[in-house]
């Protein structure tokens, strides 16, 4: 018995030390500084590529979503422009994640960073100080055309000074920032240009590139890694407000996906409607302005896909 004592006893000190260490070496880590190029991009003028940008930002990007505080269901992007002022929180299982400001001001938005340093923070995931950024924005392989576009609206906003409250990890957000959370940069060559039409492939860009409908409609660890078959379904959302968690569904053309035996017309008229469940975290209010090409497009891609047969969830 006192030799058994005895070992718990040591088995528990060295726990302890263990798990001392790999918390101090995670503090230590969670300023790690990266290095990354800086893209050749520089905000243009021209209106119509302002224009562009404007439908990126707020439609199929769905920049607007995250980074405007306002209630943007009850707003009509055709109308109006809205802040992008950030202070949305995220209320994760490790800490709290506030988007940012992403207007022009000069102290507490995107006004003191370059152009190269902003398109660098989206396509390589290194903020201006070198440290990682959060992957929720995987525009890593959004073509150049359409980041200048992006820069190019952004820059024309009105500034507005809100300084955003700082992310507060937990222990958990602490230890998968410091050994798990890495940049994430484009998978190849970042292309100059995509060209926009209806077929599969401009879908794939959209789906995949620029309105991220694979980053909720496949599974991911909680380092943002995916770990489940391309649009096979999600995990489980939680918005926080009491209302039940919604899963992201499967979107291959597998019969026990979403979408199965819908025509393109369905398929574009689900969007025409919006949000039908208030409480959902798609970002209908932005992808119900997306043209009938880009969702001819998508729904085009989405029917290249593998048939993935649904998960039953427990």
């Amino acid at each position: 018995m006192k030799r058994f004592k005895k070992i718990l006893k040591w088995t528990g000190i060295t726990l302890v030390v263990i798990i001392a260490g790999v918390s101090i070496i995670a503090a230590t880590r969670q300023n790690t500084k990266y290095e990354a190029p800086y893209p050749d991009i520089k905000a243009s003028t021209d209106t119509a590529i302002i224009a562009k940008g404007r439908h990126l930002v707020l439609n199929v990007a769905h920049c607007v979503g995250c980074h405007s505080p306002a209630n943007v269901d009850s707003i009509d992007f055709n109308k109006e422009d809205l802040p992008l002022t950030g202070g949305r929180l995220f209320d994760l299982p490790v800490g709290k994640i506030y988007s940012r400001n992403i207007t022009p001001d000069k102290e507490t938005g995107i006004g003191r960073y370059t152009d190269a340093e902003i398109a660098r923070a989206l396509y390589y995931g290194v903020h201006p100080d070198g440290t990682v950024v959060y992957d929720f924005m995987p525009f890593h392989n959004i073509s150049k055309e359409d980041m200048t576009a992006i820069i190019s609206y952004l820059r024309v906003q009105k500034p507005v000074k809100n300084k955003v409250p700082e992310n507060t990890l937990n222990l958990v957000g602490n230890l998968v920032k410091a050994y798990m959370i890495k940049p994430v940069g484009p998978n190849g060559e970042i292309p100059a240009a995509v060209k926009k039409d209806t077929t599969a492939v401009y879908g794939k860009y959209l789906a995949m590139s620029v309105a991220e409908c694979n980053g909720c409609h496949t599974e991911r660890n909680l380092a943002g890694e995916f770990t489940g078959e391309p649009f096979g379904g999600g995990a489980p959302m939680d918005e926080n407000n009491g209302f039940p968690a919604l899963t992201p569904p499967n979107l291959t053309p597998d019969p026990t996906g979403r979408i199965y035996g819908w025509t393109q017309e369905m398929f574009i008229n689900r969007f025409r409607q919006g949000k039908l469940i208030p409480y959902s975290p798609m970002h209908w209010s932005s992808f119900k302005h997306m043209t009938d090409d880009e969702l001819k497009a998508i729904y085009n891609f989405l029917h290249t896909l593998k048939p993935v047969k649904t998960k039953e969830r427990k």
